[in-house]
This record gives C-alpha cells, sequence and structure tokens, in this order.
C-alpha cells in the first residue's frame, strides 16, 4: 500500500465557486487568506509543494524549520503568505515565487518573513485522516501543531458566515471560506462541502500578450480554453506594471486563431504563464472593474478554460 507522505504528490481539495453568505449550524467559517495555497510535509525535515506540486522552500527559504513545531509526522493543507502591515500581501508573495534570483530572495525572505497558516491536516503519524470529519480534524490540527511566529493555526467559527464575511469586507480581506463540519477530504475534487464568500471574484487567465500604450500604460492579453483553442477574453490594465511583462518570452504570432479586433499592435507572448484577475462580479459574465493581482506558476495554462 502506497504512503502519501512518502509519494508526496498530493492535489489539495479545491473549492467551490462564490456563493452568498450564509448563516448554518453545521457549517464553520474561516477567513481567506490572499496567499498560494501549499501543502506541508513535515517530519526530520520541511516540505512545502504548490498544487502543481513544485517545490517552493527555495522561495521561501525561512520556513526551512517548520517541522520543529509539530508534535510528530504529518502532512498540512494550508496557505503560504506573506504580511506587509499586518495584511496578506499576494504581490510581495508572488513576486517572490516567481524570482530565481538568490540575492533578492535573501533579502525578501528577511524584510518580509513568509509564513504557513495551516487550515488542515490530512496525515498524522503514519495514516491518513482524509475520511475523517473535518471538524475531528481540526482538533487533531490543533493537538499537532505548536503556533509559532512562521506556522499558525487558521482560526473558525461556527454557524455566523455572514458576520465574518461582513468583517472580513470591513478590513478589506479576501473574503470568508464556509466548510461543512462532518466534510470529508477530498483529494483535486471540487465539492459543495467548501464554498468561498468573496467581497470581489477573481479568474485566472492566460497570459497571452500586452500592449504598450500612451504615457507608460501596459495592458495583457487575456485568454480562456475552449477545448485545445485559446479564445479572447480581453484586456486587463490597472496594476500591470511593464517591467515584469518584458522578460518574458515572445511568440512570433498570436496564440488566438485569428488576432482579435483592437490587437493589432500586440506583443504576442507564449502561453506559458497564468495571472490573476480580479473584478467586481456582475450578471453579464464580463469583467467590470478589472484589477490585475499578479502572476502565478501553481497553475497549468490548460487548466484555465471556458
Amino acid at each position: 500500500m502506497t504512503d502519501i507522505f512518502d509519494e508526496k504528490n498530493i492535489k489539495p481539495m479545491l473549492i467551490s465557486e462564490m456563493t452568498e453568505p450564509f448563516n448554518d449550524p453545521e457549517w464553520i467559517y474561516e477567513l481567506k487568506l490572499d496567499g498560494i495555497r501549499c501543502i506541508a510535509y513535515l517530519d526530520n525535515e520541511t516540505e512545502l509543494r504548490n498544487k502543481r506540486n513544485l517545490r517552493l522552500l527555495p522561495k521561501v527559504p525561512e520556513l526551512s524549520g517548520l517541522h520543529q513545531y509539530v508534535a510528530r509526522r504529518c502532512i498540512l493543507d494550508g496557505e503560504l503568505v506573506i504580511l506587509r502591515n499586518g495584511v496578506p500581501d499576494f504581490y510581495e508573495l508572488q513576486r517572490r515565487a516567481l524570482t530565481s534570483n538568490y540575492f533578492k530572495l535573501k533579502l525578501s525572505s528577511e524584510q518580509y518573513p513568509a509564513c504557513y497558516v495551516a487550515f488542515d491536516i490530512l496525515y498524522c503519524s503514519d495514516g491518513e485522516l482524509t475520511q475523517l470529519p473535518l471538524i475531528e480534524r481540526k482538533a487533531i490540527l490543533s493537538d499537532t501543531v505548536s503556533e509559532s511566529k512562521l506556522l499558525a493555526i487558521s482560526r473558525y467559527i461556527p454557524e455566523k458566515g455572514a458576520e465574518l464575511f461582513n468583517a472580513a469586507k470591513e478590513q478589506r480581506l479576501e473574503g470568508v471560506i464556509a466548510k461543512k463540519m462532518n466534510s470529508r477530504y477530498y483529494f483535486d475534487r471540487r465539492t459543495k462541502d467548501w464554498i468561498k464568500f468573496k467581497f470581489l471574484a477573481d479568474r485566472d487567465y492566460v497570459v497571452c500578450g500586452y500592449i504598450n500604450k500612451e504615457k507608460g500604460i501596459t495592458s495583457i492579453i487575456l485568454g480562456l480554453y475552449n477545448g485545445t483553442e485559446l479564445t479572447y477574453q480581453g484586456h486587463v490594465t490597472f496594476g500591470v506594471r511593464y517591467g515584469e511583462l518584458r522578460k518574458l518570452k515572445v511568440a512570433d504570432k498570436s496564440p488566438f486563431p485569428e488576432t482579435p479586433p483592437g490587437n493589432e499592435a500586440a506583443i504576442w507572448l507564449e502561453p506559458e504563464l497564468v495571472c490573476t484577475v480580479q473584478y467586481m462580479p456582475n450578471d453579464r459574465g464580463n469583467l467590470r472593474q478589472p484589477v490585475f493581482k499578479g502572476f502565478r506558476d501553481d497553475k497549468d495554462p490548460l487548466d484555465c478554460h471556458i
């Protein structure tokens, strides 16, 4: 029988699409943190992997001693975050994740140390815990982890989801995750047992190119896959920094079957990178007041589809 700790190839359970906040005594609610989903394998050493199973520890070397804060061999599911002024800073974390410069990584780790916030435990000692109800896993998590400035446990409240959402909204935090108290953990599955409430919606797009406009303004050209074909999804301008784009691999031609109107002056890129765009939800399905949130390397472009 295979041991998921030794294999180190977990694909985490996914969160279902956004819904309206609700209260329910059979659910618990915790803050949604603006970070990178991360599986932590902790024994005599620390191993951190993202959703694509890429190693994250080289990007956050300050977390190499997380295994010292657990009572036994375990696998945790949680969020990797960097705090600035007490608030998670997704841009700083993504900048760290996408650089390979040792000196920049070292400087960033000293100036803005990362921390790991665990919200679930999937394995403890020598066995899986995924078939236990969530509330039991939460109790085991609290019994296993000794908190420090580098490792914390996500707090939750029962029943009062709408109230927590309103508090998060006032603080301009990401939102809230609602979870059924008795839910099991399903690898690489999206179920209605975990749901998000967010003030702002976001979506991941394939970075297909960019356009340099007047006064130093740059717009990223967005795409989504429809089957094996990329389809044009518009632009995002606010929050885009040209310096990050000029380092990307330029393509000879548009990645779309035909060049979308208004994009004749585009600088096309190989569709190898994903970015997250935040926007105000609306009933028409288009991007309203879109804001570039950051690049991400933990998602395959082919997973960005209509």
